[in-house]
């Protein structure tokens, strides 16, 4: 039996070394660490890392078919919600912008949680690929109004004007 906490802190090392070791040598520990959950049989967690370590690293081909696995094998928490948003900003750099924005809607429409705003800041970048430039600017205008330490109500509305 894995120790789930054990696993995690030994995948948060592997990241950590993310940018100080080659490109190829990252993917492979995360390979092999990932391959401790599910021994050749795909496994929801283990893809979505997979693609995460594909998609950081310049891959974005290859993270797509993970990420699609993952979700299709049931990832659940705040790793599905990642999973959506990296499969969306994956799409839109592959070329399929119009289902990154789907996705995106989809995930600002039916759910809310700290990644709120990265939904947002992904949509607009989908947004801004098609040159829909003032949807783009209001749903960034909207996540930043919650950050500023004045004018947040001013904000707020100036970014819901852009869209009348």
């Amino acid at each position: 039996m894995i120790d789930f906490e054990l696993w995690e802190a030994e995948l948060k090392t592997i990241w950590d070394q993310l940018g100080l070791i080659s490109n190829a040598d990252f993917i492979e520990k995360i390979k092999v660490h990932t391959e401790t959950l599910c021994a050749h049989q795909p496994h929801a967690i283990a893809n979505f890392e997979r693609a995460c370590a594909y998609d950081s690293t310049g891959f974005e081909k290859d993270a797509e078919p993970l990420y699609r696995s993952a979700l299709h094998l049931g990832l659940t928490g705040l790793r599905r919600r990642r999973a959506r948003i990296q499969l969306a900003s994956t799409l839109r750099n592959n070329g399929k912008t119009d289902e990154s924005i789907e996705i995106l809607r989809e995930e600002k429409e039916n759910y809310s949680d700290e990644l709120d705003d990265a939904v947002n800041a992904f949509l607009a970048l989908s947004l801004s690929s098609i040159n829909n430039d003032k949807e783009a600017l209001s749903l960034v205008l909207e996540s930043l109004s919650k950050h500023l330490p004045r004018y947040n109500k001013s904000v707020y509305h100036y970014s819901k004007e852009l869209l009348k």
